[in-house]
């Protein structure tokens, strides 16, 4: 099976089967956000303890795209501190832009959307779960900044 195909299938794995797709009542932190061009819509929830994210879930409707990368990104996030999240987030943006040369240890599951670079229309499908949690997480830090 080529390379292409096995991310193909942990594509639609993830879309078939997605990983922490459920609301989080009481989550610390929710965002949401859509893709007017393609309607794509993800909500991000996710609940922070010392500085790393605990649970992050979503939910959503939208292209295979979308809701897979959704899904290999609440799994990918999940225990990784604000930091490593902020620089996996950048790492994927460049991925995606095909900037950056995914390190399979580094990006695990991650790197079957490495294909979307083929597709530029396809980019903002991949990833809009990232942006909402990234605006999630500053505008939790904000807010618990303007609470102290």
């Amino acid at each position: 099976m080529a390379l292409d195909d096995i991310y193909k299938e942990v594509i639609l794995d993830h879309y078939k089967n997605p990983r922490n797709k459920r609301e989080m009542p009481g989550a610390a932190l929710t965002h949401s956000k859509n893709n007017p061009l393609c309607g794509d819509e993800i909500t991000v929830f996710a609940d922070a303890e010392d500085g790393k994210l605990r649970e992050v879930s979503f939910v959503g409707q939208g292209c295979s795209i979308s809701q897979s990368s959704a899904s290999m990104m609440t799994e990918t996030v999940a225990g990784k501190t604000v930091g490593e999240v902020e620089e996996l987030t950048a790492n994927v943006r460049g991925m995606l832009s095909g900037d950056v040369e995914p390190d399979e240890d580094a990006f695990g599951e991650l790197v079957a959307l490495k294909g979307v670079v083929k597709y530029p229309i396809r980019v903002k499908c991949a990833v809009l779960a990232w942006d909402v949690l990234q605006e999630a997480l500053s505008q939790g830090s904000s807010s618990a900044a303007a609470a102290h």
